[in-house]
This record gives structure tokens, C-alpha cells and sequence, in this order.
């Protein structure tokens, strides 16, 4: 009900002028009822507070009902089957952890997984967990996309009556994800909103994805331009070249550097014919040699098209500007119509075309192409440039960040790659290759994490040297490797600090395996 519509109050409003401007100003007013006659008025500051007091009673007593509300509609029907029990209060326990819980790692940590697993099964959550959940999301913005899903129609029932969940109605879910009103969304969400939304309609749409961005591009900030355009990446194809190649003139230098990336991975553009023509000026294949002939100058075509005259990290500037070509450049220009491989040109050596030199041109080019490789997507030659993984005594960098190169490789080749590094080098540079992988790892890598993190035991490091490959295993190792851990920890000094590391990781493997069964149909 609303609230009671109150009836006229007789001599209230002469109370209040009485106890604003006080009782030696203005009087008490006359008595209107027997019991207000009633009242002792020889100290007028306790009878004004007695007279309030009476007539604020009769007002309440004589107040009118006023008209009631509309029950609303209920909320739409949800034909997802309902999240097992066991699930369910696997669910109310993530939701209501802080911190650690016992002898397992943070569970707040291992919500999203939770929330993942529990969405690709396409379950719906029973009604009493929805509120805390959309509670927890607010405050958590990558939760956000899984949690809306999985409230269903429910929360989308409960969003406008809590100010606090605006974002539900901003969100898309599996089952709305292109049928909410883009406009709306477009002119109203939060930045993260608008490029989390762009994103997912140019996966499925990417003309109108192109033209919702088009709509409002002259009146972005120079800063959302640069990471509206990264959202392009997904469903890139030459109808975006156009809007690509004008933002090459954007007063943003981020924005032009952004443009001309992209434009360098889409075979086929008249930027990436552009550096092609460059790169054969530069780097020419006569024989078993390349002849390298880096650019004697930046005019102002290779500016717009993306090269800074400068090199940021102090780097020469001839060395610079072939780097910038190199890497823009078709990787096929290399291989098509030439019969070598990737492993080939690798090994081929180079020459200086002026001097006759040229072994410090080497190192340029491998780093130029692994670069166009991670640019490109292309799996053959990051395959190339990684190599097998580092025997033990060499130098372990590879050019252009093994992690990135890495990451262009399908996940198992990644997980196997990253095991054979792992079990050769143990885990003091392996941090960005094991976030590489896909998670969980695959049951050789765990092993081989699991391994190297025993020996780094055996060796007297520290665990918190480890901090953050051991921050990982919580989440990625795959739940199986538990009684291998549990093994360690049983097998370890309990005065040690490995010990409680150990037997921590164990319970957060049990509980993540429990975790995962439960939600198995």
C-alpha cells in the first residue's frame, strides 16, 4: 500500500509557529479539544511538547487509506532447468566469502569459474540467490555478462526496483543479447557497457556494429575512440576499410596508430599493399641471402600510414622505420611465390645491401615478424619464430615476447609448448606463458607445473618468490593434480612455509573439483 493520505490536523500548524519562534513569542494556541484543555500549561515549553504529541495521535487516528497500488506483473517465466541443490549452496558460500575460507585460497577468486561452468550448463538460480548475486555484480564488472544471464527474467523483473541494479537493464544476456534497443544502450551505458556491447554485435553483425560506432564517432573522447576501434578486430573485413582508412587523419595520434594496426591485419587493404611495396624496397631475397636496405627517411605517406618518425624506446631510426614496415607488411609476401617456409627465411642470413654487412639486421627482422605474426594471427610463423621450447644453458628470450606468440598457437600446442618450457626452466620465466594457456591447463601441463613446483620446494626458494604462478595454479591447475598436491604437502616439512602452501592449494583444488561436479546435470 502507499502511504495513508493524512486528514486535516486542527491546530497544527499554530504548534509549529509556536515552536519555531518560541512560546515567549508566540503563544500556545487556544485549546480545541477536552483533551487538550486538559493539559498543564503552567510551564508553556513541556505543554507545547504535550499538545504535539496529542495532536500528532489524533492525526494519525484519523488518517484516510489512500488508494492501493497496482500489483505489478509477475516476472516471466524461466523454462531453464533449476540449479541442483548442491550447487546452489556451493553458490550462497561463494557469494558470502571475503576472504580465505579454511584451508582453500580466496573464494571470491573462483566465483567467476563458478559463474562460467554454471551458465554454459544454462541453468537458473533459485529466487533467493538472485538479489545477492546482482548485489555482488554491481560492485563487480566482470561478473556482470554471466550473472545477468543466469538471473534470467527474474532479474530482469527485479532491476527497476533497486536503483543499485540499473546495470542488469544495460547488460545483455545469452538469451537478449541483440534484442535489447542498441540505441538505448549505446547513448546511456557506461563506457565498459557501450564497448562490451559494440563487441558482441560485431560478432554476429558487423556492418551494424560499424554503423552504431559511426553514428557517434565526431563526438567520442580521443581515449574511447582508440578502444572503440580495438572492438572492430572481431568480424574485420575490407567494408571497414573507409572508416579505417580516414581515421588515419584523427587528430589522436593512439587513434591513427589503432587505425593503421588494423589495417595491417586485413589482407587485402590498400595500407597493407602500401607497406608491402615498402618492406620489398627494404628487405629483398636474392639467393640463400636476404639484402636488407632499411628506409633512409619517414615521409609523410609512412606517417599517416602509422610510423612515428621517433622510436619511443631511443632505437635508430633506420632500424625504427624497418621494424614499422616489417611488421605492417602481408607475412605472405615472404612465402608466396618464393618456396621457402618460414623456417627457412629464419635461417637464411642477411645482408647489409650498402655495406656488405648486415648480422645486426638479423635480429630486427625476427623481431619485425613476430610482431606481423601476433598482428596477423598467423600459427605458422609464430610457430616458426618459437621454436622448441629453450634447452637448458640457452638463451630462453625470443623475439617479439614469447607469450604473445604463444598465444596465436591452438591451446593445446600452446599447453604442450608451455609444459616442455616448464619442465626444462621450472617456473621463474614462466608466469606470461602459463596466463597464455587455456584454462584449466591440460592434465601434462598441471603435471609439469606441479613438478617444478616441488623441486622449487626441494631447492629452498620461498613460496612468495612464486607468488604469482602460485596465484594461478588456484585457479587453472587442472582438479585432478589434488592428490599430487596433497602428496607434497604431506611430504613437506610442516615448519616450513611450503607446507601451508601446499595443503592451501590442495583444498582449493578439492573445492574447486566439488565445485564442478556439483554442477554437472
Amino acid at each position: 500500500m502507499t502511504a495513508p493520505v493524512l486528514a486535516p490536523a486542527d491546530g497544527w500548524a499554530d504548534l509549529q509557529s509556536s515552536a519555531l519562534l518560541g512560546t515567549d513569542r508566540r503563544p500556545l494556541p487556544e485549546p480545541r479539544t477536552p483533551l487538550a484543555a486538559a493539559v498543564d500549561r503552567t510551564d508553556p515549553a513541556t505543554a507545547l511538547l504535550d499538545l504535539a504529541a496529542l495532536t500528532a495521535v489524533r492525526r494519525r487516528a484519523g488518517a484516510l487509506p489512500g488508494p492501493a497500488v497496482e500489483t505489478p506483473a509477475p516476472a516471466a517465466d524461466d523454462p531453464r532447468p533449476v540449479l541442483p541443490e548442491p550447487a546452489a549452496r556451493r553458490l550462497a558460500v561463494l557469494l558470502g566469502t571475503r576472504g580465505g575460507h579454511g584451508s582453500t585460497a580466496n573464494l571470491a577468486e573462483l566465483l567467476p569459474q563458478w559463474l562460467t561452468a554454471a551458465r554454459a550448463h544454462g541453468y537458473r538460480l533459485p529466487p533467493a540467490l538472485v538479489p545477492t548475486l546482482l548485489d555482488t555484480a554491481r560492485a563487480r564488472s566482470e561478473l556482470r555478462a554471466d550473472a545477468v544471464t543466469l538471473a534470467g527474467p527474474l532479474g530482469r523483473w527485479l532491476a527497476p526496483h533497486n536503483p543499485d541494479w540499473k546495470y542488469v537493464t544495460r547488460t545483455a544476456a545469452d538469451h537478449d543479447a541483440l534484442h535489447q534497443p542498441s540505441e538505448l544502450l549505446w547513448q546511456e551505458g557506461l563506457f565498459a557497457e557501450r564497448v562490451t556491447h559494440l563487441t558482441r554485435l560485431r560478432r554476429t553483425d558487423p556492418a551494424a556494429g560499424l554503423a552504431l560506432l559511426v553514428s557517434t564517432w565526431a563526438t567520442e573522447r580521443a581515449e574511447d575512440r582508440v578502444l572503440f576501434l580495438d572492438s572492430l578486430q572481431d568480424g574485420l573485413s575490407l567494408a571497414d576499410q573507409e572508416f579505417l582508412e580516414a581515421a588515419l587523419g584523427d587528430r589522436s595520434k593512439n587513434v591513427r596508430a589503432t587505425a593503421a594496426e588494423l589495417l595491417s591485419t586485413l589482407p587485402g587493404s590498400a595500407l597493407a599493399d602500401r607497406m608491402a611495396a615498402r618492406a620489398r624496397a627494404a628487405v629483398r631475397l636474392d639467393g640463400d641471402r636476404l639484402h636488407v636496405t632499411p628506409p633512409t627517411a619517414c615521409d609523410a605517406a609512412m606517417q599517416r600510414d602509422g610510423i612515428p618518425v621517433k622510436s619511443p624506446t631511443g632505437r635508430g631510426e633506420r632500424a625504427w622505420w624497418l621494424g614499422e614496415v616489417l611488421a605492417a607488411a602481408p607475412l605472405s609476401l615472404w612465402t608466396s611465390g618464393t618456396g621457402l617456409t618460414p623456417e627457412r627465411l629464419l635461417a637464411l642470413p642477411t645482408v647489409d645491401a650498402a655495406d656488405g654487412g648486415g648480422a645486426e639486421w638479423a635480429e630486427d627482422l625476427r623481431e619485425a615478424w613476430a610482431r606481423a605474426a601476433v598482428r596477423q594471427q598467423d600459427v605458422a610463423w609464430a610457430r616458426a619464430l618459437l621454436g622448441a621450447p629453450p634447452r637448458p644453458g640457452r638463451d630462453t628470450r625470443t623475439p617479439g615476447a614469447p607469450a604473445k606468440l604463444l598465444a596465436v598457437l591452438p591451446a593445446a600446442e600452446r599447453a604442450a609448448w608451455t609444459a616442455a618450457f616448464v619442465q626444462t626452466h621450472g617456473l621463474g620465466d614462466a608466469f606470461q606463458l602459463l596466463g597464455a594457456c587455456a584454462t584449466p591447463w591440460t592434465p601434462p601441463l598441471s603435471t609439469a607445473v606441479v613438478a617444478a613446483l616441488k623441486r622449487a620446494a626441494e631447492l629452498g626458494s620461498y613460496p612468495w618468490s612464486h607468488s604469482g604462478v602460485l596465484g594461478m595454479t588456484e585457479r587453472a591447475l587442472a582438479p585432478e593434480t589434488a592428490p599430487a598436491v596433497e602428496a607434497l604437502a604431506a611430504d613437506t616439512s610442516p615448519d616450513t612455509a611450503w607446507a601451508d602452501t601446499f595443503t592451501r592449494l590442495a583444498g582449493t583444488l578439492r573445492f574447486r573439483q566439488a565445485m564442478l561436479a556439483e554442477l554437472q546435470p
